[in-house]
């Protein structure tokens, strides 16, 4: 079989031609950044309740038409409904004073029939404001989300395909212009339908771009540079990105606006077709050696080194294109009893860390006060969250830093409901350490998955447990929503599930320092929770009787 590192180590690993292709391919990532989560700004909810129409009211009638309610244990104004207009008009022209001539909680309510009156203190406008996602039809907003979630589930499964077979570079290229195309496109949407559809499409050019982006890093750096990238690299430029993001929504606060500001972003990657090559390795694996031998020669002349007379040993490639590998399926992930218990744990810890993830950063406008704030320290969390995964990873046993990845999460989620009200600098912090673990956790399982199972299963498995994930993560817009009643739910919720997957993660084997397995039979038991008093004893030793 041909090392293919080995016989493209001539070029070098950190030369003029891999820090371009390091630099654009992570610049490429930062548009990425800013519209993964711009639904916490575009899709915000603002305060808002039932607009009064011009009527001949008095002050003090105008001021209490919109009846007051406890929610969460705080009084303020209804936002979906009101007193009966009629019936106030009337009270009024009798000159009635309300609370001292009338008892409020005995009149009539009806709903906003004529619309609502939202604020302008934070935004201007939001597509709730636009298409009125309040009241009835509040269910609308968070499915807004989900839609979007899906659309990166749907791109999830298609990217991989796609660039098998017609390579690396048209699919990033294609699926950036989908993205950015999408992007334009909602600004124009005349109705949540339309905005929703083309949110849905957006997800797949950006997923898809993104994934096309890691393959390409990861197939043409070599050695520690590729390892950097796709661990580092590519993770911090994405958090980049989304630390701009309150940036841009801050000056900008149409949504409208916002949407219109990121387009150039992804539409300038699209100059990317101009300086970044087809991987060779792909080049390779569809028999097309004599481009992938030009591409890699042009890369030499720009390192400033020689190539040698003749890269690609045709003989190799021809053995190792004709070799029979047997065909493996998804229902191998199941087959045998400890991978079917991998599996089962790997697809819950992937579950859990994608909703958590999203949950906690499309709840970032509540955080604190000010949501770009709010957004912003959610972003920032995520750079320190990578630079503990990368460092864990280099120094570290997977399943322990694992498990204590859980238990702190679950710990910083439990102790926010029993913070103080006066303390609320406090809890900002606990669910930023929420959001801390979930991130690491994120990075952390990309490798350790990989390190679990072979080389004949990896791609499968990867896949599988990213559809799954992909689940957690569409559901996760509906999580802080079923606060309303109890505004610690969501929270208890989050923390318990995390909980029982850190215990989950007992069971997973160790793979740190060990080599990667090829084959199902090299793969890594899972563990097994055993009795101390069904463990084998030691046959009891026989002493002989002294002859004395």
């Amino acid at each position: 079989m041909m090392n293919y590192e080995s016989v493209v180590a001539f070029v070098g690993q950190w030369r003029c031609f891999q820090k371009l292709i390091f630099f654009l391919l992570c610049t490429s990532i930062v548009p990425n950044g800013l519209v993964s989560f711009n639904i916490v700004f575009v899709g915000d909810n603002p305060d808002h309740h039932c607009r009064i129409p011009e009527v001949n009211l008095t002050q003090e009638w105008l001021n209490a038409t919109i009846p007051e309610e406890v929610v969460n244990g705080k009084l303020g104004r209804s936002k979906c409904s009101r007193y009966r207009l009629d019936v106030i008009r009337n009270l009024s022209d009798q000159g009635l004073v309300p609370g001292r001539d009338v008892n409020l909680t005995s009149l009539e309510q009806e709903g906003c029939l004529d619309g609502w009156t939202y604020s302008k203190e934070t935004y201007q406008s939001t597509i709730v404001t636009e298409f009125d996602l309040v009241c009835s039809n509040q269910w609308k907003a968070p499915l807004t989300s989900t839609i979007y979630l899906l659309g990166l589930l749907v791109g999830a499964l298609i990217t991989g395909p796609l660039s098998d077979r017609f390579g690396r570079k048209p699919v990033f290229c294609a699926l950036m212009a989908v993205q950015a195309f999408c992007i334009m496109l909602q600004v124009f949407s005349v109705s949540w339908t339309m905005f929703s559809i083309v949110s849905c499409i957006t997800g797949i050019g950006h997923v898809g771009s993104y994934i096309s982006c890691f393959v390409m890093g990861t197939e043409i750096l070599t050695g520690k540079v590729r390892v950097l990238f796709s661990s580092l690299g590519i993770s911090l430029s994405f958090a980049m990105g989304y630390m701009l993001l309150p940036l841009f929504a801050y000056f900008l606060r149409d949504w409208k606006s916002l949407l219109f500001a990121i387009f150039p972003a992804h539409f300038m990657s699209l100059f990317l077709w101009w300086f970044v090559p087809e991987s060779p390795r792909w080049l390779l694996s569809q028999g097309r050696v004599a481009e992938a031998d030009a591409i890699l020669r042009k890369v030499a002349r720009m390192n400033n080194v020689e190539a040698p007379e003749i890269i690609f040993d045709e003989t190799t490639l021809t053995k190792e294109k004709t070799t029979t590998r047997v065909q493996h399926n998804v229902f191998d992930l199941v087959k045998t009893r400890h991978i079917r218990k991998i599996t089962l744990i790997i697809c819950l810890v992937w579950f859990t860390l994608r909703f958590g993830y999203y949950g906690l950063t499309l709840n970032t406008s509540q955080l604190h006060a000010n949501p770009y704030i709010s957004c912003f320290m959610s972003a920032a969390i995520e750079i320190p969250a990578y630079v503990f995964a990368w460092l864990a990873l280099q120094y570290c046993r997977r399943r322990p830093v694992t498990i204590l990845v859980f238990f702190t999460g679950s710990l910083a989620l439990f102790l926010i409901q029993l913070v103080p009200e006066h303390l609320s600098g406090l809890a900002v912090a606990l669910e930023l350490m929420g959001k801390f673990t979930f991130t690491a956790g994120v990075c952390l399982l990309y490798v350790y998955g990989a390190e679990i199972y072979p080389t004949v299963l990896r791609s499968t498995a990867t896949g599988t447990c990213g559809i799954l994930s992909r689940v957690g993560s569409s559901v996760a817009p509906f999580l802080f929503s079923i606060g309303d009643s109890f505004e610690y739910l969501p929270y208890i919720l989050l923390g318990t599930l995390t909980l029982a997957t850190g215990v989950a993660s007992f069971f997973l084997p160790e793979t740190f320092g060990k080599q990667l397995p090829q084959s199902i039979e090299e793969m890594p038991k899972a563990r097994s929770l055993k009795c101390p008093m069904k463990t084998k004893k030691d046959p009891p030793k026989v002493i002989s009787e002294s002859p004395l």
